[in-house]
Formats: structure tokens, C-alpha cells, sequence
């Protein structure tokens, strides 16, 4: 009898969309698959903003513990869900192509521009909140939490005027067509690994980093590498608004970081750009960048008085 490779998952519909993937291209391999779903902290609390209940980590901490006490053989998560340390003995087996990772706008047809002064939009991100806020300080933002389903019913009940969710999860579940506006980067810089699937591994375990490796693409993980850089040097959380992408072109990667205040009224913004195969410290010195422009002083605010407004 051949033992399954068994891989841990949370059980949304996204996650388990995106686990099922995975599966199937190691079974184009040959490899005999079993998902493992694990219910995570972040799914059981879902009348908080993450910002307040602990921020990354969340979605990841106890399917790593699975990986690591070896009920699993690898996991699949979301990377913007990874927090910017990996847990000591686990690391990315593979990072496959990113999907679209522009954030959208739902709301029934009306573009951003078009909602109403005091429109109310749905989002749970701080992130996504202060540059909405930068954007048009009139429009009312309300904690939007729950999986893509949930929050479109809610939409549709009327209970926001639009909401934002990210374009990756929309187009994996085949709810892209309800996309009122795919929101350019002027407008709302993704999170940092938004778009792209992390797939984790045993340090130690040969075999299954072997089986991972050809799902790796290695443009998407030159730039996540730099992003997550970026994420380290600012320490990262949901309980901070931080932003960055990266992209690969001409033989260079270049990065866009932004950190931003509360209420969206100060937001720093620069862009690196530099050698793919230094990735990591790219990332690391726009943080630097940014700190030294004003982000560290945002930082230290948001860690003395909290995230909530």
C-alpha cells in the first residue's frame, strides 16, 4: 500500500481551491495526494478585525504545527497570510506563479469614483482602509470579515455600499465576473505576497522538496523574496498598514513599498530597483528607505497606542 503525500489546508473554499491545485499537479507526477484540513485561530475568530487579534500568523500557526510535527508533509497557504518569519525548520518548498495581485472593488457596478461621499465599504485590512481613506476621506469604512461567499451575501444584502477583496481569490473561485473595478496600483498597492501561494516544507526532508521543486516559478519567487524582504525590515503585521510589490522586468527587479498612517492621511511610498539574485536585501533596504522617510515613526505610533481607531 502506498502511503499518501499529505498536505495540510485550511477548509474555505479559496483554501481548499488552492490545495486542491497543488494536488493535482503532483498527481500529474505520479504522486498519490491527501489534503489534511486544519482549522485555524483565524478562522475561529470572525466578529474581530485582525488587527486586534493578533494580526499574521493567524491563518498559518497551527497547520505549521502540523508540518512540524510531521502529520503533514507540506502545506499550502496564502503568502500574504505567512508571517515574515518562517517558524525554525520550515521553509518554501516551492512558490508557483502568482495569480493577478490587484486588489478589486464589488459594488454593483458603480466604479470607485461614482460611489457616494459617504459611501460605506467593507474590508477588514488596514492596508486596503487607509488607502481607501487617502483616496476619499469621506467614505465610511466598517469591518468586513468571513470567506469570499460570505462577504459578497453581505454585499448583496445591502449591508456595504462596495467592498474589496483580492482579485486572485475572485478569479480562483470563478467570481470574477462580479469585479465592478480592478483597482490600479495608484490607487491601492497590493499586500505584500498577494496573488501567490506559499507551498511550506520540512527544512530537513529531501524527498519532498524534491517533489515541490518543479512547481517552483522562479520569477514569482524572485519577487516575493524581495516583498517579504520589505515585510522583515518592517516587522510586518496586519496590526500595521503596509504595502509592497514587486515585479521582474529587463533583467532587474523592482520594488514599490508604502506605509501609511491610520487614517490615511500621511502615506510613504518609494520604489528599489535592483539585482533579482539580492533580492531579499532590495527588500530590506527600501524598508530602510521608508523608516528613514517617516514609516518608523508611523510604526512606533501604531505600536504604542494600537491599531484600532
Amino acid at each position: 500500500m502506498t502511503t499518501a503525500f499529505r498536505i495540510g489546508t485550511r477548509a474555505s473554499a479559496l483554501a481548499l481551491w488552492q490545495a486542491n491545485w497543488v494536488k493535482s499537479q503532483l498527481e500529474k507526477a505520479g504522486i498519490l495526494v491527501e489534503l489534511v484540513q486544519i482549522k485555524t485561530t483565524g478562522d475561529k475568530i470572525l466578529n474581530v478585525p485582525l488587527s486586534e487579534v493578533g494580526g499574521k500568523g493567524l491563518f498559518t500557526k497551527e497547520i505549521d504545527e502540523a508540518l512540524l510535527d510531521g502529520r503533514v508533509d507540506a502545506a499550502v497557504h496564502s503568502m500574504k497570510d505567512i508571517p515574515f518569519q518562517l517558524p525554525p525548520g520550515i521553509i518554501f518548498g516551492a512558490v508557483p506563479e502568482r495569480e493577478d495581485p490587484r486588489d478589486a472593488l464589488i459594488s454593483n457596478g458603480r466604479k470607485f469614483d461614482d460611489l457616494p461621499p459617504a459611501a460605506r465599504i467593507g474590508t477588514s485590512s488596514l492596508r486596503r482602509q487607509v488607502q481607501l481613506r487617502h483616496a476619499r476621506p469621506s467614505i465610511r469604512i466598517s469591518t468586513l470579515r468571513g470567506n469570499v461567499d460570505t462577504r459578497l451575501r453581505k454585499l448583496n444584502d445591502g449591508e456595504f455600499d462596495a467592498i474589496v477583496l483580492a482579485l486572485a481569490g475572485l478569479k480562483r473561485l470563478g467570481r470574477d465576473s462580479e469585479v465592478s473595478q480592478v483597482l490600479d496600483e495608484t490607487l491601492m498597492l497590493p499586500a505584500i505576497g498577494q496573488g501567490a501561494l506559499g507551498i511550506a516544507c520540512r527544512e530537513g526532508d529531501t524527498p519532498t522538496r524534491e517533489r515541490l521543486a518543479p512547481l517552483d516559478h522562479q520569477p514569482t519567487h524572485i519577487a516575493i523574496t524581495a516583498e517579504r524582504g520589505l515585510l522583515a525590515a518592517l516587522e510586518g503585521s496586519c496590526k500595521v498598514p503596509i504595502a509592497g510589490h514587486a515585479r521582474l522586468q529587463d533583467g532587474n527587479v523592482t520594488l514599490k513599498g508604502l506605509v501609511a498612517n491610520l487614517d490615511g492621511t500621511v502615506v510613504i511610498t518609494d520604489e528599489l530597483t535592483g539585482d533579482p539574485h539580492k533580492a531579499h536585501d532590495l527588500g530590506i533596504a527600501l524598508g530602510k528607505e521608508l523608516i528613514r522617510r517617516g514609516a518608523g515613526d508611523i510604526l512606533a505610533e501604531i505600536g504604542q497606542n494600537g491599531s484600532s481607531r
